[in-house]
């Protein structure tokens, strides 16, 4: 039996959730241009609708805290208020207070974009979702870096293929969907 408790039903609010938009992972990462200025429009619209906008910053070794490489793009900044969930895994859920800090703003609906999709998204999506949100992955503000030379599929593949699969998720009492960016509405959870 599932241990999911059912915040989208008792937490009426949605956050955008900003995966590790950082100098070191974009950097690398597929069509990061264009994921990057998407995001910043869905972070305006978000801001704008007085929806949370959570960021979230990886740490390891080749992202070591304080380095240009662990910094959030230049484009892209969080402001007063906003908060930013310092992480070491994968799943945004994991040994952070991830949790509390959407229990404390009723959200139940996350609208995730950023990076690594086939890592870090991917992970995140999953562990909210178990854990009960609804739970909107937007197709067009997540990317992930080239690693055709170790086995994996392009990039573009990888992105695809996580819209593709994450539509069909489904479990009681919440809703997994995809969503581009344009057809994302802040007004509705």
């Amino acid at each position: 039996m599932s241990t999911a408790q059912p915040p989208s039903s008792a937490r009426p609010n949605s956050a955008l959730i900003v995966i590790d938009v950082q100098n070191g992972v974009m950097q690398a990462s597929w069509n990061s241009e264009s994921v990057i200025s998407t995001i910043s429009d869905l972070v305006d619209r978000a801001r704008s609708t007085g929806t949370e906008v959570v960021w979230v910053r990886h740490s390891s070794g080749e992202l070591p805290i304080d380095s240009p490489q662990w910094q959030i793009v230049d484009t892209l900044s969080p402001v007063d208020g906003e908060s930013i969930i310092e992480k070491t895994h994968g799943n945004t859920f994991e040994d952070t207070d991830f949790e509390e800090v959407l229990a404390e703003k009723d959200v139940g609906h996350l609208v995730v974009t950023g990076a690594q999709s086939d890592a870090c998204v991917r992970s995140t999506i999953h562990g909210g979702f178990a854990r009960g949100y609804d739970v909107t992955l937007v197709t067009d503000a997540h990317t992930t870096e080239d690693l055709t030379e170790w086995g994996a599929p392009p990039p573009e593949h990888v992105v695809s293929h996580t819209n593709l699969y994450w539509q069909f998720e489904s479990g009681p009492g919440r809703q997994a969907r995809v969503q581009e960016s344009s057809e994302v509405d802040f007004a509705k959870p």
